[in-house]
């Protein structure tokens, strides 16, 4: 793979340069022989004082800070790509590469409503040319057993939905597992 070229042992150096050099250094006198180093004395192993202070600060840290439970992603990521669309075009819609142009945000809905809700709102955007929209169904952090609920309806109502090509969670700055980017046929 790369050529390397063989070094040629260095000549030795003539009387010339053996006296230059005495004459530039001076004086000089041998070193102990290799029985008599002496090895430097070790000193204690170190110690991570600063990692063991920060670790028994943690308990009292989770004690006093205070909870905020929407910094935390709860659930699975929502992916879907309908048969036959290229894998890019929902690797773009993850990236973000698509413009958002219409969100609705169903917090507070219940089941029956949302149902109408979503199937309204991807009528309207269809109808007005906004084939990248934003669906804010929750994380679901107040359903209690039956977990995210809406977030279920969605997943399920977008899935069975013809003019819906992909659509993915949303990044984290833009609600992440609690919304969904949908991209529609045109």
């Amino acid at each position: 793979m790369f050529n390397r070229m063989k070094r040629r042992p260095a000549p030795p150096p003539s009387d010339d340069d053996i006296r230059l050099f005495h004459d530039a250094i001076g004086p000089v006198r041998a070193l102990h022989p290799r029985s008599e180093v002496i090895e430097p004395k070790r000193g204690p192993e170190p110690e991570a004082r600063q990692f063991m202070m920060d670790e028994a600060a943690v308990s009292g840290e989770l004690l006093t800070h205070s909870f905020d439970s929407g910094t935390i992603e709860m659930g699975d990521e929502l992916l879907h790509l309908k048969e036959g669309q290229s894998p890019k075009l929902l690797r773009d819609l993850r990236r973000g590469k698509f413009s958002i142009r219409a969100e609705i945000d169903l917090h507070q809905m219940t089941i029956p409503v949302a149902r109408e809700a979503i199937r309204l709102f991807l009528e309207d955007a269809h109808r007005h040319g906004e084939y990248c929209v934003r669906i804010i169904h929750g994380k679901g952090l107040r359903s209690k057993a039956n977990g995210p609920v809406i977030k279920k309806l969605t997943d399920s109502m977008l899935r069975r939905r013809a003019d819906v090509l992909a659509y993915a969670s949303a990044p984290a700055a833009q609600g992440g597992t609690g919304a969904v980017i949908v991209l529609l046929a045109r």
